[in-house]
């Protein structure tokens, strides 16, 4: 732990059902946690994780790996000799042989490469090819090929210049095959080591001649890259030299050739003693250690990706060099339910300086501005202790580079944030998922008395699971994972509804005039659509209300054809201040505007949190402030004369820029046997096609399976959200129907109120 040229903070990655468990065992296995061979899937820790077979939280374990002296100079990056997707800078990415690169694989690998994190593979269930495809040798080194270009196109479509070159090369170790269930693996290191002294050449040049069209002539005693020899074929090297001896011992095995087994292990130098049976998880470890980048390394580059401006203060410092010493700038990535009901563990990383238990720190949660108090508690933490999977051990304190589990503060932190001993210190990013929560449920107790049990529960639930979203309504509390775990009281749980966001088509046919209840206060605004492309740059971080308001005004200016002068004035981010729209101050030369703008900003966030439509969030409008006239004296320009003019203002202005809605769309994966295909086509026309909108979802996997005889699985990752056709304000359109359906529902009149309801005749 007090070595950060020497750890690997490391996340295990990969679609679903391609081994992640498993895989994790043999290393578990192989650091001495677990004993090899029992099927145990040691980071499934919940009651419904083993009865359903499947990992629903991540978890952490510290595992000691001691590496061989001669492997230390293939790290290519500061070792100390002694050296036996946010908290990690490297990830183990799992791909099943068979199935390879599949939706979810790719989600999870472009998060990871956001955040600067380095990629190494492993692919997996290679037994699968060998025992029930039964495919040749050339089949499965193209299988595996076709693989690692699938990887690498996802890799190069996202460059990094700091990352540097990520890209997966069999052949400089940063891609193992294996089975996790078997456990045995190996990367091509390994082969080299072995076969290095026969070739008389040193380890990394054998390696790049196992990968590729490389051929051993074993007429010539050459090495060659062309397959041809006085019209024979030669054998592909990575098939003779690694396949041939897998596929002679798997035969031996499945063949029951005993008398074979002996003498080719002997070859292989591989010793089946009863604990050395996972030879995959020394394999693995050691491709990791080599390959990935150790904190020390990683924060030098990552401190931009990590910590918000300036990148010159004593936190920024210390993280750059990771340094023990430095103030403590600790992030906390998620909350970790305990034993106790009720209490978690916060879970986060080390960046700089030392966490102990005992003095004050400072937890600064998301919303924390520096110099300000708001989100803000200096508390001490009262013990610091070792994830490890369903336990936890205690220790003394965690120095920068590590990652820790904290006792004690899970009141003051919701879901994230910073924790420091620096007064200057700023936040740690915010972390974004690649995922939204689109799909809602309302909760309501069966027995009235039960309501505090629900909220305490509902509230446990929040703070566990980054991606749910809890709030109060007239009809219900919206939520799951909550009867068991988190409230304990039976439950109503409604059917699943869906949200959708209200947009605009095109800029208002008129300036939109309201004006206060006295008549003497009056706001003219339009609004316009700012483009899928800048909506989702702000819903990325890319662009954000925390930006130099000058640089950020040259992006827009740049890259997005906005005025810089207009680019200069944004007003707000909204909702809740970070979200994808923009009020915009177009007005020349009106009085008093400073002394209103808190008073815009806030009807801006009113309206773009319930919109004109449905009172659902907006999404990707800009609001442009035409003009103001306000009545010169102090009396007539409170917040009530100028909160709801402003807010009718610019509902006016949705109404006459051809309001819509956007529904939610997932991409969906669906693997089966080619005689499945027929009912699957069936299936999706009758859902709309080729992207598969969520509210067509419910029930789709079942209806699939019926389809298919059960031999079709689907895969649906959240994928963009896309204008509906229509208009809500035409009467007999399916958009009016819809809006109508979801105005009911929150007890609403159905109709969208006319535009006099906020337009003000001049």
């Amino acid at each position: 732990m007090d070595r950060p040229t020497n750890i690997r903070n490391m996340s295990v990655i990969a679609h679903v059902d391609h081994g992640k468990s498993t895989l994790t065992d043999s290393l578990v296995s192989k650091a001495g946690i677990i004993m090899s061979g029992k099927d145990l899937r040691f980071t499934d820790i919940r009651e419904d994780e083993k009865e359903h077979g499947i990992t629903i939280k991540s978890t952490a374990i510290s595992m000691y790996f001691e590496v061989n002296k001669e492997d230390v100079p293939a790290i290519k990056q500061k070792t100390e000799v002694t050296a036996a997707l946010r908290v990690t800078d490297g990830a183990l990415v799992v791909v099943d042989c068979v199935e390879s690169v599949c939706v979810q694989t790719e989600a999870v690998l472009r998060q990871a490469l956001g955040e600067r994190i380095k990629p190494v593979v492993i692919i997996n269930k290679v037994d699968r090819a060998l025992l029930e495809l039964q495919v040749d040798k050339e089949s499965l080194f193209q299988s595996f090929q076709r693989t690692i270009e699938n990887v690498n196109v996802i890799i190069s479509t996202h460059h990094d210049e700091a990352l540097g070159d990520v890209q997966i090369y069999p052949d400089k170790g940063t891609a193992a095959f294996g089975s996790g269930l078997h456990g045995w693996g190996f990367t091509l290191r390994q082969f080299a080591n072995r076969y290095a002294k026969k070739f008389g050449l040193n380890k990394e040049k054998m390696m790049g001649k196992l990968w590729g069209d490389k051929y051993f002539n074993p007429a010539t005693r050459k090495w060659t890259t062309n397959g041809t020899h006085e019209d024979k074929q030669l054998e592909r090297a990575f098939n003779q030299f690694v396949l041939d001896p897998i596929f002679k011992v798997f035969d031996a095995v499945m063949n029951f050739k005993k008398d074979a087994i002996g003498p080719m292990l002997e070859k292989l130098d591989v010793k089946l003693a009863a604990d050395e049976r996972d030879l995959e998880g020394k394999a693995l470890l050691k491709m990791i250690v080599i390959n990935l980048r150790s904190p020390a390394t990683a924060q030098r580059y990552r401190v931009e990706t990590l910590y918000e401006d300036p990148m010159d203060d004593e936190s920024a410092n210390g993280i750059r060099d990771c340094d023990p010493k430095g103030p403590l700038v600790l992030y906390v990535s998620k909350m970790v339910p305990t034993s106790d009901k009720g209490r978690f563990y916060a879970f986060g990383r080390v960046f700089s300086g030392t966490v102990r238990s005992g003095p004050k720190i400072r937890i600064q949660g998301p919303y924390y501005l520096p110099g300000k108090k708001e989100d803000l508690f200096v508390k001490s933490i009262q013990r610091t202790v070792l994830m490890m999977g369903r336990y936890i051990e205690q220790i003394d304190d965690c120095p920068a580079g590590n990652i820790v589990g904290l006792v004690g503060i899970d009141q003051f932190l919701l879901k994230s944030g910073t924790l420091t001993t620096s007064e200057t210190a700023h936040n740690m990013r915010v972390m974004r998922f690649s995922v939204s929560p689109v799909v809602q449920v309302a909760v309501e107790v069966k027995n009235a008395g039960d309501l505090p049990k629900l909220v305490g529960g509902l509230k446990r639930l929040f703070k566990s699971d980054p991606c749910v979203q809890a709030w109060i309504s007239e009809t219900g509390y919206f939520s799951f994972d909550l009867q068991e775990d988190h409230a304990g009281v039976p439950l109503k749980v409604s059917d699943p509804v869906m949200p959708y966001l209200e947009t605009v088509k095109a800029e208002s046919s008129i300036v939109a005039l309201s004006k206060s209840q006295n008549k003497h206060n009056s706001f003219y605004v339009k609004a316009l659509p700012i483009g899928e492309e800048l909506t989702k740059a702000i819903e990325d971080g890319k662009i954000s209300s925390r930006d130099d308001f000058k640089l950020r005004a040259r992006v827009l200016a740049d890259e997005y054809g906005w005025d810089v002068t207009d680019a200069r004035k944004i007003w707000a981010f909204g909702p809740d201040t970070t979200g994808p729209n923009l009020l915009v101050d177009v007005t020349k030369g009106v009085q008093y505007l400073n002394s209103i703008k808190d008073s815009c900003i806030a009807a801006f966030q009113w309206a773009t949190r319930e919109g004109v439509c449905a009172e659902e969030n907006m999404r990707g409008v800009r609001f442009n402030v035409i003009d103001v006239t306000l009545q010169a004296d102090a009396i007539y320009i409170g917040g009530g004369q100028l909160l709801p003019p402003m807010r009718c203002a610019c509902h006016a202005a949705c109404l006459l820029a051809t309001p819509s809605l956007q529904e939610p769309i997932y991409l969906v994966e669906i693997q089966c046997p080619e005689n499945a295909i027929g009912g699957i086509y069936s299936c999706l026309n009758k859902r709309r096609g080729q992207y598969l909108p969520v509210n067509e979802s419910f029930g789709f996997n079942g209806e699939l399976r019926s389809h298919t005889a059960g031999q079709a699985s689907p895969q649906t990752v959240f994928d963009h959200w896309e204008v509906m056709p229509g208009s809500p304000l035409d009467k007999g359109s399916k958009l009016k129907e819809l809006v109508t359906k979801i105005r009911v529902r929150k007890g609403l009149k159905p109709d969208i109120p006319p535009l006099d309801t906020y337009y003000d005749k001049p």
